[in-house]
């Protein structure tokens, strides 16, 4: 039995403590905060209760697996699941509204067809055909696998099958999901749903290789899940799992410093001065931290993936609205910008305020509101990470001002409002900027790649958002199952099978 020190409650740390528990060793998180679950927290006031971070699930199977893996409760029986349908309703910037049924291709080729004009529905079939292809050939390295040490290999490798387009007497093939919109889809306002994908991750669709088609590929395949009482009640539910197999939490624990002995980490020094020995040490905290806490070591890895950072934040607008929920209203819309090269120059180029591109989640739950004559909903959208704090007010008057599109005399239902800002994501996940991390991503030369889970240093492994497989849910949950593989089976392991 080893001692295993985490830092950081996080939901890849603890992914990563319930795995390492069951495999019988003693387990200890230290969390600098008052609570668990990193970005996944709730808001409660007044009887309304609000989603901070994350507002659906997608892939569910990665924590089926963990509950699976450490214990005899199934996920279901922990938490209840919905899912949701539409997966999302799309308000185009010309206006048009595209209801997109929740993981059935054909339904949304007819969905497609019916709102766009037909043709529309098969050019975004014959997409997702070949974004099933990029799937298939990079689900395995970059989702189930530690990175490999050629990492090289997945950088320089596009893996999407793009189509030939010829112009100019030149023949060229999509090597951005812009390009991908422009040359294949044809049409701007399958461009724009397209593009709708990456800016929610925080990418910019002009930049980002055509390999992120598996972006728009997992949500369509796989589903859009919803937990009720809101997806901090998954976060509740990990760490109740972790509770039950013997970990122990330590809050309000702040690590100063990993402690190292001739070349291998031995444990954690807290703030105040004390020291907790470990066999390993499991980071689960953003670059910044990171290096505050390992001064002098090299926990870049063997794998030479540079840290990222610099990545946009998201503004989160809460409203509690006087009235009931419309019957029929779908959980999520997505209102888009209408002018797309004036929001991704705000957002990624340091360019003016634009009206930004919504998301509008209406959970359908009874759980969230006071009683059933009011409604929480709660807006979202990417900002520039650091935005000045009155410059943000302003963005979120402009996200009012877009939700109206989809929530109809949204200004007289409202009883009040709270803003959330980068400066809060930075309080409960300690990124500095409030930057928050995205999917690891083949091609592109590697930028969109996360350090290994493994590092420069014996015994110490990172997890979570910030390093291999990247950021998201499920993929905070992948991290924690190849951080736990890493320890219990050694630098052999490849994955599960």
């Amino acid at each position: 039995m080893a001692r295993i020190a985490v830092i950081g409650a996080g939901m890849g740390a603890m992914a990563a403590a319930a795995r390492l528990a069951v495999a019988g060793h003693r387990v200890a998180v230290y969390e600098r905060t008052e609570t668990y679950g990193g970005a996944v927290r709730r808001r409660e006031r007044e009887g309304f209760s609000f989603d901070t971070g994350p507002g659906l699930l997608p892939l569910p199977a990665v924590y089926r697996d963990l509950f699976v893996k450490t214990g005899k409760e199934p996920l279901e029986a922990c938490v209840e699941l919905v899912q949701v349908d539409p997966s999302a309703l799309h308000v185009l910037p010309d206006g048009t509204a595209v209801p997109l049924p929740n993981a059935s291709r054909a339904g949304v080729v007819t969905a497609l067809d019916e709102a766009l004009g037909a043709g529309a529905g098969e050019r975004w079939g014959d997409f997702l055909v070949r974004a099933r292809e990029a799937w298939d050939r990079t689900r395995r390295p970059l989702l189930e696998e530690p990175l490999w040490p050629n990492w090289q290999v997945l950088a320089e490798r596009e893996p999407y099958p793009a189509v030939p387009h010829r112009k100019l007497l030149r023949t060229r093939r999509a090597g951005t999901l812009a390009e991908i919109g422009a040359w294949e889809l044809r049409d701007p306002r399958l461009a724009a749903l397209l593009e709708s994908h990456a800016l929610a991750y925080g990418l910019d669709p002009r930049t980002v290789p055509a390999s992120a088609a598996v972006l728009p590929y997992m949500e369509h395949a796989f589903g859009t899940w919803y937990v009720r009482g809101g997806l901090r009640e998954l976060a509740r539910a990990v760490y109740d799992r972790c509770v039950a197999r013997r970990v122990e939490f330590h809050f309000g624990a702040e690590v100063a410093r990993v402690l190292e002995k001739d070349g291998r980490a031995v444990g954690v020094e807290l703030a105040g001065g004390a020291v907790a020995d470990a066999d390993f040490v499991v980071a689960g905290v953003g670059p910044g931290t990171l290096g505050r806490v390992t001064p002098g070591l090299p926990v870049r890895g063997t794998d030479g993936v540079p840290a990222r950072h610099g990545l946009p934040s998201r503004l989160t607008v809460l409203l509690a609205l006087r009235g009931e929920r419309p019957a029929g209203t779908a959980h999520r819309t997505v209102v888009h910008a209408p002018d797309r090269d004036a929001e991704l120059g705000h957002v990624f180029d340091g360019g003016a305020a634009a009206p930004p591109t919504v998301t509008v989640l209406r959970p359908d739950d009874p759980a969230l509101v006071p009683d059933a004559g009011h409604e929480a909903v709660t807006l979202t959208a990417a900002v520039p990470a650091g935005a000045a704090t009155e410059e943000l007010r302003g963005h979120a008057d402009r996200m009012l001002a877009a939700a109206e599109r989809a929530v109809p005399g949204l200004r007289d239902r409202v009883l009040w409002h709270e803003v959330r800002t980068p400066a809060d994501i930075a309080e409960a996940t300690g990124v500095a900027d409030g930057s928050v991390p995205a999917p690891a991503l083949a091609a592109g030369g590697g930028r969109l790649l996360h350090p290994a889970n493994s590092t420069g240093v014996a015994g110490l492994f990172t997890v979570g958002g910030w390093s291999h497989p990247g950021g998201g849910l499920p993929h905070a949950g992948m991290s924690g199952a190849l951080v736990a593989g890493l320890i219990v089976e050694g630098p052999e392991f490849r994955g599960s099978q």
